[in-house]
């Protein structure tokens, strides 16, 4: 018989950010959202930069975090998440969000040779997803670009 919830533990290298029983996850793979449900199939994968969403058991609360990068464990009865970061839409700083998001995109298109390009993007990638994330679950309209 399959479980009714699933554990969803979340730790990132400062705390455990995370540990709540929930019914669903839907987290940002390294090749696409994944989605879990009780009794899924084990299997580890890394994580990319998005939104990582879950469904609460019971009386606990649905949330949406900014995962930025990581690694997920998948059991039937859990997922754990190993993540660079974490972030809570009302944790998130917008103004410094927007202020990194501006210099990453000039630091890309200042033309600068010695550029290191896969790290600007991923910073690039970073600000988007705070800045999408803080927005859409505080109200704020969201840019689609």
């Amino acid at each position: 018989m399959l479980p009714d919830s699933i554990e969803l533990i979340i730790v990132t290298p400062e705390r455990q950010f995370l540990r709540e029983s929930v019914v669903e996850v839907v987290m940002p793979g390294a090749e696409g959202e994944l989605g879990v449900l009780p009794g899924h199939a084990p299997l580890m994968t890394e994580l990319g930069i998005g939104e990582l969403s879950y469904r609460g058991a019971g009386a606990n609360p649905s949330g949406v975090l900014a995962i930025i990068q990581g690694f997920a464990e998948v059991l039937g009865d859990r997922v754990t998440i190993l993540a660079e970061t974490a972030e809570r839409a009302a944790e998130i700083d917008l103004a410094r969000a927007e202020a990194a998001k501006a210099r990453a995109e000039n630091h890309l298109a200042s033309g600068d040779t010695n550029i290191d390009w896969d790290r600007a993007f991923i910073a690039l990638q970073r600000a988007i997803i705070r800045i999408q994330v803080a927005r859409k679950y505080r109200g704020a309209p969201v840019e689609t670009r």
